[in-house]
């Protein structure tokens, strides 16, 4: 199905198609909060992964979430996908964003017959030289599909003027609550230090393949790091972050370290309640992750170690402008996280401006 101008709904909202990790939907919300303010209604998005809706669910500027599990299974045994395509077809066509790298999800849109003069496809705008991730969804978001325009009025791109740069999170009266009720059935108050130290990629390689992981920092080193805090941070509750499949990682880590008010989070963090952890620490240390990202988003200052990552295109960036220090080591000549030094994560993180606990409480 070939659709013209003509035959696109002029008045209708926008629509974001992408299918990323944590981290990648945080950085999304840069191009959302754009096209909000550009065309002055919620942008609907078609996502995937059990971290997008949750995360971005009553968000400023976010319409419609649909999800698909598995972009890459036969359209016929996915129905998941077949939901998907018929919402899209009931909806309609009109402006529609592009933003996977490749084209598993680009069908959905071919079935519901959204033709690519409606579609502004990421891969046709790559990055720019020194480009954040953020400026190029920025960027992006002031491009019209050519098929757009017939029968409204457009608003222009000097509509961002003013929109902070970077990306946001909000934390709502309801996950605030329940973070509270958490807090107090864990034994923990204010002021907190968070650590992320392990990340998906390690934990589907397993523990024992480590070494081979990009985003790998030795155990003996996290152990130091985290005896500094506690010498030097005595009323500071450490709270060790992660997903499930983080606990076991965590628990040698707090093996290793042996000092008390040391709680490892990791088996009860979903990620409502993991921002609005974030929102109401004093900061964190972690590598380049996704709860880096959401960590920027809701203004918690932080130390971050990179590995093979370009920090010129990853570094948490986010609205709110707390203070982020990036680490980045060399090993043989080579990017690596393993040429960190544990003392320059103390001394970063004791120059890092840290967030009152009042300011959150």
């Amino acid at each position: 199905m070939n659709l013209t101008a003509a035959a696109v709904t002029p008045d209708k909202r926008p629509l974001v198609v992408r299918c990323g990790a944590f981290g990648d939907m945080v950085l999304l919300t840069a191009l959302i909060r754009a096209l909000h303010a550009r065309w002055q209604c919620p942008v609907d998005i078609v996502t995937s992964g059990p971290w997008s809706e949750p995360l971005l669910e009553g968000q400023p500027g976010v319409g419609d979430i649909r999800s698909v599990r598995s972009r890459k299974m036969p359209y016929w045994l996915a129905p998941d996908q077949r939901r998907v395509v018929r919402w899209l077809r009931a909806r309609g066509a009109g402006p529609t964003w592009f933003c996977d790298a490749n084209d598993a999800a680009r069908g959905l849109l071919t079935r519901a017959g959204i033709a690519d003069e409606c579609i502004v496809d990421v891969k046709d705008h790559p990055l720019l030289p020194g480009e954040h991730a953020t400026e190029q969804w920025r960027r992006i978001a002031q491009i019209t599909p050519p098929a757009i325009g017939s029968g409204r009025e457009i608003p222009q791109p000097n509509a961002l003027e003013g929109l902070a740069e970077g990306c946001s999170l909000q934390v709502n009266e309801r996950q605030n609550a329940d973070l509270t009720a958490w807090m107090r059935a864990r034994g923990l108050d204010l002021p907190l230090i968070l650590i992320q130290a392990g990340n998906k990629r390690t934990m589907r390689r397993g523990l024992r393949r480590l070494a081979v992981n990009s985003k790998y920092w030795p155990a003996e080193r996290w152990a130091a790091v985290i005896q500094y805090l506690r010498t030097h941070y005595p009323r500071h509750r450490i709270v060790l972050l992660g997903t499930g499949p983080e606990y076991q990682l965590n628990q040698e880590l707090a093996a290793r370290a042996g000092v008390d008010a040391l709680y490892n989070a990791a088996d009860d963090l979903p990620i409502p309640r993991l921002v609005a952890l974030l929102n109401r620490a004093a900061g964190l240390i972690t590598v380049d992750s996704g709860p880096a990202h959401a960590a920027a988003a809701v203004g918690c200052p932080q130390v971050v170690l990179f590995g093979k990552a370009l920090p010129s295109l990853y570094r948490p960036w986010g609205t709110a402008g707390a203070d982020v220090k990036v680490l980045c080591g060399r090993v043989d000549g080579e990017p690596d996280m393993r040429g960190i030094a544990a003392s320059d994560v103390q001394a970063a993180w004791a120059a890092l401006k840290l967030r009152a606990a009042e300011a959150r409480a």
